[in-house]
């Protein structure tokens, strides 16, 4: 078993801000009916920031709780984390997650016709350089929840030209698929509430707590908030929340875009001077559309006589961005668009002619409009003690599943400490609220620390970063 209980010290702190005006959550009342009504229902993205960010600050007076309740709002990899290790300081918690089929976010394993389709359609494989996420991972391994990915991956440039990585540092996946994982984490947990599919529209500070409903639905009162999603939702939802400075570091958050083609072929595909592909994964160099593929029949060893071969083919950030649409809502034009041209870079990429490809037994496009983040604080989470909330995930360290795990632990421990303590300053637990952002790199499909072109990031230097 891991021992978890010191796995994360606490981080260094920065001075919350001096507020001209702020509001006693005591006195503010959800269910007031003397607010008015909105003149018109749609508002400009200035109206917008400017809503954001002159919202009064919300201060607690409340005495802090010595059982609180935390809500998580994000059934991702973070908050699933953040959940655990707060029921592991004893602190009771709720996620809210608006998954449908299973929890994960980005841990996205989509199943079609009884188990012969299986894809992983978001996270692809991670790699470890945490020691602290590495004791996890041998736990998960111990479990049957994680295994090595030991196929053939490289990368691969336009034309065929194969270059296979080295085996070291090892490649992790989900044994039955990303989202088999994000399901497992919290199977034994007895403290954690996990509630969806929900999508929470509204945070309301009143009487020492914070109330949340989804479209007018009460979903229940918490002494403190994790916001462990992100993008126009998350942004939307702290827009009047009355937590300025959280809804600011929000906002200052930058998202790419990135297309997701599944594919079943009935025959294995052919590579240029063989008849089938060497390789399990291939980072894609070289065309436009294309930054990634991988066939998922052989890395979930779900391969048989006869039947199909999964793919999942991804695109590259600037594709995204050109052809960016509502991903609630695709046009069919856009759709059929996008399948073709990915399906000819797929060919060009692996040196075949046009139309040389198996035929298809299955196709399916999805976009993932805020899919990875490309600035990043560069701090494990970030937290306001007098409006009791905070944020966790990947983007917060990085842009991978390790930068997830650890920033949802460190927020855990973080929130835990707060609540242990007497409540006489709590200024001194404010973190990350002033943070400035710098530019991430790493792979379109997010980073891999240790592999090929991904710079190695050594743990002291995380601490210090932390800072």
């Amino acid at each position: 078993m891991v021992n978890t209980s010191k796995l994360f010290p606490l981080f260094g702190l920065c001075p919350f801000p001096t507020q001209s005006s702020t509001m006693n959550a005591q006195t503010r009342n959800p269910r007031s009916k003397t607010r008015k009504k909105p003149s018109s229902y749609g508002a400009s993205r200035r109206s917008a920031l400017k809503k954001t960010f002159t919202q009064e600050q919300v201060t607690f007076t409340a005495p802090l709780s010595p059982d609180p309740l935390v809500v998580i709002i994000g059934g991702g990899i973070s908050g699933l984390l953040c959940a655990s290790f707060l029921e592991q300081r004893g602190v009771r918690s709720t996620v809210f997650d608006t998954g449908v089929h299973g929890l994960g976010g980005r841990l996205g394993t989509r199943v079609v016709d009884r188990n012969s389709l299986v894809f992983d359609h978001a996270a692809q494989f991670f790699t470890v350089n945490d020691s602290r996420f590495a004791e996890l991972v041998h736990d998960w391994i111990d479990k049957g929840l994680v295994s090595e990915w030991k196929g053939p991956i490289g990368e691969l440039q336009s034309g065929g030209n194969f270059v296979p990585f080295p085996s070291s540092p090892p490649r992790y996946i989900a044994t039955h698929g990303m989202r088999s994982l994000a399901d497992s984490l919290l199977a034994q947990a007895r403290m954690v509430n996990v509630v969806r599919p929900c999508w929470v529209s509204k945070l309301e500070p009143f009487n020492g707590m914070w109330h949340l409903s989804e479209n007018g639905k009460p979903c229940g009162q918490f002494d403190a908030i994790v916001i462990a999603h992100n993008g126009k939702c998350a942004n939307r939802l702290l827009m009047t929340s009355g937590l300025p400075l959280i809804a600011k570091q929000m906002k200052r958050l930058e998202l790419s875009s990135i297309w997701a083609l599944l594919a079943a072929f009935e025959d294995p595909l052919p590579f240029w001077d063989a008849t089938e592909v060497p390789f399990e994964g291939a980072f894609v160099r070289g065309v436009d559309s294309l930054s990634w593929m991988a066939n998922n029949t052989k890395k979930l060893q779900n391969s048989h006589n006869g039947g199909p071969h999964c793919w999942t083919f991804l695109s590259t950030a600037a594709y995204g961005k050109q052809n960016k649409v509502p991903q609630e809502n695709i046009p069919a034009a856009t759709s059929s668009r996008v399948t073709a041209e990915m399906l000819e870079s797929v060919e060009a990429a692996l040196g075949l002619s046009k139309g040389s490809l198996p035929k298809l037994s299955y196709t399916r496009l999805q976009l993932w409009g805020a899919a990875l983040p490309t600035n990043t604080p560069r701090i494990p989470c970030i937290f306001d003690p007098f409006g009791r909330a905070g944020i966790c995930g990947d983007w917060l360290l990085g842009s991978n599943i390790e930068s997830a795990v650890l920033s949802g632990i460190a927020l855990a421990n973080h929130i835990a400490d707060y609540f242990q303590s007497t409540g006489a300053d709590p200024a001194e637990f404010a973190v990350g609220l002033n943070q400035e952002f710098q530019p991430l790199e790493g792979h379109d499909i997010g980073q891999f620390p240790g592999l090929r072109s991904d710079d190695k990031i050594d743990e002291a230097q995380l601490y210090e970063l932390a800072k």
